[in-house]
């Protein structure tokens, strides 16, 4: 065979899982570990907000002076409870659907790259078509032509 006329080429190989109870509890359990890590931020970010606020009250400084850098101390963070409160939202909108999930249904959980060769005459759309279908972390189907 001519392997001068082959290619080396890089693809996304969709992987998906199956919906199974330990899968769906696992997955809960690390969205709620998330959401719980964000209620922690928030409230050592409003601690350290608070404490910030009493220091420039007692720095000495003329009042307009203290007013200006408390509106900035509460401007940067009220932005960063934002940040914080718009993940922990997107990461409640994912529990809910995760709970939603009927047992065996497929659901897209990433992609990973691989390598393939072609060469004339192949189907590059089909080589360009591979899933891998887990179950519980295990690899229950390849999908597509390899």
């Amino acid at each position: 065979m001519d392997f001068s006329s082959e290619l080396l080429l890089k693809r996304p190989i969709n992987i998906k899982v199956i919906v199974t109870e330990p899968w769906k509890n696992e997955v809960q359990t690390q969205l709620q570990t998330q959401i719980n890590r964000l209620d922690g931020q928030m409230q050592q970010l409003e601690a350290q907000g608070q404490q910030a606020l009493t220091q420039l009250q007692q720095s000495g400084q003329p009042g307009n002076v203290i007013q200006q850098q408390t509106v900035n101390v509460q401007n940067q963070v009220n932005s960063k409870k934002n940040e914080i409160l718009q993940k922990k939202n997107q990461a409640l909108q994912q529990l809910d659907q995760i709970q939603k999930l009927e047992m065996g249904q497929e659901v897209g959980q990433g992609q990973v790259e691989s390598f393939f060769t072609a060469k004339q005459g192949d189907n590059l759309v089909k080589k360009m078509q591979v899933e891998i279908v887990l179950e519980d972390g295990v690899i229950k189907e390849v999908r597509g032509e390899l």
